[in-house]
C-alpha cells in the first residue's frame, strides 16, 4: 500500500461521505470526492486541502445514471489516478408502501445503491488484485438483516449490498485486498429527511456520523467483513433476531418506521 493511499468516496459531500473524506486526509491520503453538488464538494476539497495538505479531486456527477461508473472509472484514469481505497457510500431511500411509491424513485434508488456500488467495485477491483493491495468499504445497514416493511426497496438494496460484500470478502481472501460491510443503524446525516424518515422511532436515537464513520474506517483497515456499529445493535442483529420468528422481526422492523 502507498505511503499516501488515494481513496474514492461516493456521496462524499456531506454526511458519511464527508466524514469518511475528513478521517482520510487527516492520517494523510488522498481523495477523489464524487457527489451531485458541485459547490459542496468544491468547499469540502478546500478545506481538507488547507487544513492537511493532500491532493483533493472532486468529480462531481449523478451517479444514478445508468452509466455513470464507467464514465467515472474513465475519468479518473485519464487524470492518471489509481484508487487504493474505494469507499461505496453513496445512496439513498424512501419510505412508503411499495404500491404507493413512484416507481421511478425506486427504479433510481436500486440503480445507485446496488448497479452503481456493483459497478464501480467491479471496475477497480481487477486493479487492485492485480497491485496485491487494496481495501474496499461498501455502507450497508442494520436493514441488511431483515425486511424492510414501508422502506421495502431500500431495506432490500441493502441486503443485497451485504451478500455481494460477504461474497467478494471471501472471493479475495488472501490477496492483500479486502472487502468490508459498514453496517450502521440509525445516523444522524441528510438521509432520514430524504428518506422522509426523520420522525419515525428508529431515528430518534440516532448515532454521530462522525462516530459511524470512524468506527467503518477502522474496520475497513483491519479488512474486517462485517462492521456492525454499537453494541445495541451487534445485539440486536447477533442475538435476539437470530432467535425471532421471521414473521415477528418483520412486524418489528415495520413498528420502527410508523411515525408515532
Amino acid at each position: 500500500m502507498p505511503d499516501r493511499p488515494t481513496a474514492l468516496i461516493t456521496g462524499a459531500s456531506g454526511g458519511l461521505g464527508a466524514e469518511f473524506a475528513q478521517i482520510h486526509a487527516a492520517r494523510g491520503g488522498d481523495l477523489i470526492l464524487v457527489a451531485r453538488s458541485a459547490d459542496k464538494l468544491a468547499a469540502l476539497q478546500a478545506q481538507l486541502h488547507e487544513q492537511h495538505g493532500v491532493r483533493v479531486t472532486v468529480i462531481a456527477r449523478d451517479l444514478a445514471e445508468t452509466d455513470a461508473c464507467e464514465r467515472l472509472v474513465e475519468e479518473i484514469r485519464g487524470q492518471g489516478l489509481a484508487v487504493d481505497y474505494l469507499l461505496n457510500n453513496a445512496g439513498f431511500g424512501g419510505a412508503g408502501e411499495f404500491v404507493s411509491r413512484p416507481w421511478a424513485d425506486d427504479r433510481q434508488m436500486i440503480l445507485l445503491n446496488v448497479l452503481t456500488l456493483s459497478g464501480l467495485t467491479r471496475l477497480l477491483l481487477p486493479e487492485m488484485l492485480a497491485r496485491g493491495s487494496g481495501r474496499v468499504l461498501n455502507v450497508g445497514s442494520l436493514a441488511s438483516f431483515l425486511p424492510g416493511p414501508l422502506q421495502a426497496t431500500y431495506y432490500a438494496t441493502k441486503a443485497y449490498v451485504l451478500s455481494l460484500s460477504e461474497a467478494l470478502a471471501n472471493e479475495v481472501s488472501g490477496t492483500g485486498v479486502t472487502v468490508t460491510c459498514l453496517c450502521p443503524g440509525p445516523t444522524k446525516t441528510g438521509f432520514a429527511d430524504r428518506a422522509d424518515a426523520g420522525d419515525t422511532r428508529a431515528f430518534r436515537r440516532a448515532a454521530a456520523a462522525a462516530d459511524v464513520a470512524r468506527y467503518g474506517y477502522d474496520a475497513m483497515l483491519a479488512g474486517k467483513r462485517v462492521a456492525v456499529h454499537g453494541w445495541k445493535n451487534k445485539l440486536l442483529i447477533h442475538g435476539l433476531l437470530r432467535l425471532m420468528p421471521r414473521r415477528l422481526v418483520t412486524q418489528i422492523s415495520r413498528m420502527t418506521m410508523e411515525k408515532p
